[in-house]
Parts: C-alpha cells; sequence; structure tokens
C-alpha cells in the first residue's frame, strides 16, 4: 500500500502517456472537511478517478463535469459549497471546499511535471508550485520539509507546498511493533522496520503487510547513518533494553516529532535512568521520549496498544493538544 497521493501521481502518469488527465488538489477548507489542504485526486476523460477530495462527497460530481468538458481552462479554481458548486451530499457541518483543477495535456511535459511531483511526495522533501490561473504551472522547486500543506493565494495567483507523507520507523518487531506498522500504512505513513534478530525475522517478518519496508539491520545504527526528516515519528517496541535504550538515544539527536518506546510505568522510569545515567541524556532529551507510549484508552491487546500508539503518533503529527488530565500514556 502506498501513501494516497503517490498513488494519485502515480497514476496519473500512466494515464497521461496516452490522453489528458485532470489533477484535482484541495486548496483549502473552511468548516468540517474529510480531506486536508494538499489532498488530490487524479481524474481522465472517461470518468476514471484516483485518490479522493471529500470521502465521497464531491467526487461523482467532478467526475460528471469532466465528461461534460466543464474544466477546459489548464487551471482553475473551484469551490463546492457556500456558493459554489453544489456536492453529491452535504459536506460535513457546512463545510467549504476549494479545489485547484489542472488539465494535464498527453506527453512528455506533463510527465516531467507529475515525476518531479512524484518524487518530492517520495523523496522526504517539499515541493513548492506556482500558478497563476488560467494558465498551466510555471514553476516548481524543491522547499523545505513542512508536514502540513502550505497554501497561498492571491487573486488569481496561487503558491502550493505540497510535503512527502510522513515516516514512522520502528526499531524491533514485537508483536504491537507488527500492528503499529500495519495501521501506520493504512494512516498513509512511509513505513521502516528495523530488525537485526535472524529469529525475530523468521518469526514475524511475513506478518508485515505488503509496503512496510524492511530493513535488516540494527535499529540504532540505521538512525545514525540515515537520520531522519522532521516529519518522522521513531518507536522501540521490543521491552529488550539493548534494543529501545541505544534506539532511543540516537533518536533524541534527531528531529523526529515523536519518539516513543514501549514499557510499564516502572520500567519507563527505570529506562530514563540508565538513559540519564549512561546515555548522559539531558532532561530536556529525555523529555521528548514518550515513555510508556500511546493514549491511555484501557489497552490490553497487542492491536489495542497499537491503536492507541498510532492514535497520539497522528494527534501529535497534526499539531493537537490534550487538556492536561488527558495526557496519561498507556500502559503499554
Amino acid at each position: 500500500m502506498q501513501n494516497l497521493d503517490v498513488q494519485v501521481v502515480r497514476t496519473a502518469q500512466h494515464w497521461a502517456e496516452a490522453q489528458t488527465v485532470w489533477l484535482c488538489t484541495v486548496l483549502s477548507t473552511y468548516g468540517s472537511s474529510p480531506r486536508p489542504p494538499g489532498a488530490m485526486m487524479v481524474i481522465d476523460g472517461a470518468g476514471r478517478y484516483c485518490g479522493s477530495l471529500s470521502g465521497g462527497c464531491v467526487e461523482e460530481s467532478f467526475v460528471a463535469r469532466i465528461r461534460e468538458q466543464a474544466f477546459s481552462a489548464a487551471s482553475q479554481r473551484v469551490r463546492y459549497g457556500d456558493g459554489g458548486f453544489a456536492p453529491d451530499r452535504a459536506l460535513p457541518c457546512g463545510g467549504v471546499l476549494d479545489i485547484l483543477v489542472e488539465k494535464l495535456p498527453a506527453g512528455a511535459a506533463t510527465l516531467r511535471y507529475l515525476q518531479q511531483l512524484e518524487d518530492a511526495l517520495t523523496g522526504a522533501r517539499a515541493i513548492t508550485k506556482r500558478l497563476t490561473l488560467p494558465y498551466p504551472c510555471q514553476s516548481l522547486e524543491t522547499a523545505p520539509y513542512t508536514r502540513r500543506t502550505l497554501t497561498h493565494i492571491s487573486h488569481d495567483d496561487i503558491v502550493l507546498t505540497l510535503s512527502a507523507a510522513p515516516r514512522l520507523v520502528i526499531g524491533g518487531l514485537s508483536s504491537v511493533a507488527v500492528f503499529c506498522a500495519n495501521f501506520a500504512l493504512a494512516l498513509g505513513f512511509e513505513t521502516l522496520v528495523c530488525e537485526h534478530r535472524d529469529e525475530v525475522l523468521e518469526n514475524m517478518a511475513a506478518e508485515l503487510a505488503p509496503g512496510v519496508k524492511l530493513v535488516r539491520q540494527f535499529p540504532a545504527r540505521y538512525l545514525e547513518r540515515e537520520g531522519c526528516h522532521p516529519g518522522t515519528a521513531i518507536l522501540s517496541l521490543t521491552h529488550d533494553p539493548r534494543i529501545d535504550d541505544l534506539t532511543m538515544m540516537e533518536a533524541v539527536n534527531l528531529p523526529a516529532f515523536y519518539l516513543g518506546a514501549m514499557g510499564s510505568h516502572l520500567n519507563s522510569e527505570k529506562r530514563k535512568a540508565r538513559l540519564a545515567q549512561i546515555g548522559e541524556l539531558t532532561p530536556a532529551q529525555l523529555q521528548r521520549i514518550h515513555a510508556p507510549v500511546g493514549l491511555d484508552i484501557g489497552s490490553k491487546t497487542p492491536a489495542e496498544i497499537a491503536l492507541a500508539v498510532m492514535a497520539d503518533i497522528v494527534r501529535h503529527k497534526n499539531g493537537l493538544a490534550m487538556p492536561h488530565d488527558a495526557q496519561t500514556d498507556s500502559a503499554a
């Protein structure tokens, strides 16, 4: 399974080899919306589409309008709700969607354009596209990584910064790690699992979903060599101090937005003491580590613990704070 926007761009490349395609990107939302700014969908002239703009509220309308040749300009801005087109189903809470529609003719120029977008989405980079309606995109530039799509609209000028998918790096396989990896993949994360133990690989590697990248390397060594971008979450979920401690000792030196290690409250306190004494981690570095990891939802099974962990990672990715009395990690 790939990140949905990567699927969209790759599908667009395949279709654009022989026909015109329409690349649609959510620019902004008002009120509730099932899909965030930056979400993409591609449609061909026959009405086939890949991706989603609204979770089903406007997609059929888009397909119908393209069949009617309603979007003929190289680029245009389309609104659903609040005086714009009527959605197929009411958007949640009276929401409004502004969508950039780009008509991309078949041929080499379109394929180069789409390849640049794919390279950014799969290469841990961001890319800024600039265009003036109703003309084609005139500029694609690499940009610093951003966890959110950034949009600036001034009259007919649109500047849109798209970024790579968030990444999850898991140090060591365990039953919880397998569920976390598979959940993360379904959530659109680029997902890597570092595992060096042959006996564990023999027993658990087959449980990872297709699309999870397995790196046969000691987790701390991988982090030391490869580092990470700011849209990365790093977990260690083995209950083995030799793996978990060393993974966290490397992780605190990286710009990851979330670090987490599994263990009870007692074992987590012991780990922090070891990291302070042996690893010489500072209080600020220790504060970055979520341990015990995950939201407190009364998790008992590996799947429930993984759900709690991924929910907390998504919360941090989306920049949401919680009430003080709800910020208790699970007892994983």
